[in-house]
């Protein structure tokens, strides 16, 4: 049995132990804020494989003071590098150095678990009160806050609550009845020790190749102890409506006609779990009375941005700077203000995200003239050119006036004359 960290109720509950619950309770006991956490499982802890961790997301690490640790545990790479995943040839590549110089921050990529751990740490240490068992079955609004309800009959209330309940949001029912979109692409995931591999792979990069209906990720972790690998493909069964899809003789399929080097990664993959790929479509209430959404629970995004972790972690950044600008002297909050700044400001830029990493998971799969007119277009960037990253991996908005403008896509039809000609 563990000890409370501290007595009494809490000023915010936060339901969800993952990476953004965690991430929103240390930045909001940073704030000096008594901050519980109710996970479900029996312990903390995190699945999955490897994350990218974008400058936007390192500012704030180091920030919190983590970006040190964060670096010992993860990788700093020289450069992400994208290729065709049909002929294996280079379409472009990001000079991650060069990224860091331009937003003073690196990118790095780094365990799931690490990450989760690290934040766990800060948790602990900044005595964050942390609930396992805690199996929430609703969420209600008081008239001094809100509570949460749990499925033993028990309640727990404090003044404001987080929901960083994840892709099946309890509380998001609250504010929309809506469905998960199933993308019909399913992932496979690896990560596996370096010395298991018997290939050479250039743990320097990461590296994308993107083919028809289909891509293939890898890039080293812990140090380059470890090779991590995604295989992400498009489920016939799952186009048919079948309900057994994304299976290992797909994946195989999938995969078939890719060059040597994607082909060569796919008997590595682990093949007793895959993760099918949903999303939601976005929305832009998050807030309901004192009861606010976080992470995945208000913006599941497709992975194809490499941003789903990275936006929890804004969300309670965000969180933490409004309830730092709205305490009064006397140490009161005004929360009302914090909820509608925090409303103000991320939904917007979490809508963008989950658009456009679904149009990239469709750039990414094209076939036949669009598959040569988008390698046409990558081709003929400039590997300095960061107009497309500029909305992204600047400094995190406070205020919808600090977000900034979206990038202008590139009409594929207009490289139609040079591909038919080429």
């Amino acid at each position: 049995m563990t000890t409370p960290a501290f007595a009494g109720p809490a000023d915010v509950l936060i339901v969800g132990g993952g990476i953004g619950g965690l991430s929103a309770a240390f930045a909001l006991a940073r704030a000096g804020l008594r901050v519980r956490v109710l996970e479900q499982a029996r312990e903390f802890g995190e699945v999955g494989a490897g994350l990218q961790i974008a400058p936007n997301c390192t500012r704030i690490l180091h920030e919190y003071g983590l970006l040190d640790e964060a670096k010992r545990l993860g990788v700093l790479p020289k450069s992400m590098v994208m290729r065709d995943a049909v002929d294996g040839s280079e379409l472009t590549r990001l000079d991650l150095a060069d990224l860091e110089r331009k937003y003073g921050f690196p990118y790095m990529v780094i365990h799931r678990s690490d990450l989760h751990g690290m934040f766990l740490r800060a948790c602990r240490r900044a005595d964050v009160d942390l609930v396992t068992d805690a199996r929430i079955s609703g969420y209600e609004n008081t008239a001094s806050g809100a509570r949460v309800l749990w499925e033993d009959g028990r309640a727990d209330e404090a003044r404001v609550i987080i929901a960083a309940d994840g892709l099946h949001s309890v509380a998001r029912r609250l504010l929309v009845e809506d469905e998960l979109v199933s993308s019909a692409y399913v992932a496979y995931r690896a990560a596996v020790p370096i010395e298991q591999v018997d290939r050479d792979v250039d743990l320097s990069e990461v590296s994308v190749h993107v083919g028809p209906r289909c891509h293939f990720v890898q890039y080293g972790l812990r140090g380059g102890e470890m090779l991590n690998q995604v295989a992400v493909f498009q489920s016939p069964k799952a186009l048919a409506g079948e309900e057994d899809w994304g299976t290992p003789d797909e994946l195989d399929n999938a995969f078939a006609a890719t060059c040597p080097d994607v082909r060569a990664g796919i008997p590595l993959m682990w093949r007793d779990r895959w993760w099918r790929m949903f999303d939601r479509d976005p929305i832009m209430t998050w807030v309901h009375g004192n009861i606010a959404l976080l992470g995945d629970a208000a913006h599941p995004p497709l992975q194809y941005m490499a941003q789903g972790a990275i936006m929890a972690i804004e969300d309670g950044w965000v969180l933490a700077e409004h309830v730092a600008a709205r305490r009064a002297g006397d140490g009161s909050i005004d929360w009302p203000g914090v909820l509608a700044a925090y409303e103000a400001v991320r939904p917007e830029h979490c809508r963008r995200v989950m658009l456009t990493a679904r149009a990239w998971g469709e750039l990414w799969h094209l076939d036949g003239v669009a598959r040569l007119q988008r390698n046409e277009i990558l081709r003929a960037r400039d590997i300095y050119d960061y107009s497309f990253t500029e909305w992204i991996y600047g400094p995190t908005a406070l205020t919808p006036e600090e977000e900034p403008p979206m990038f202008a896509p590139i009409p594929l039809d207009s490289v139609s004359a040079l591909v038919s000609t080429g």
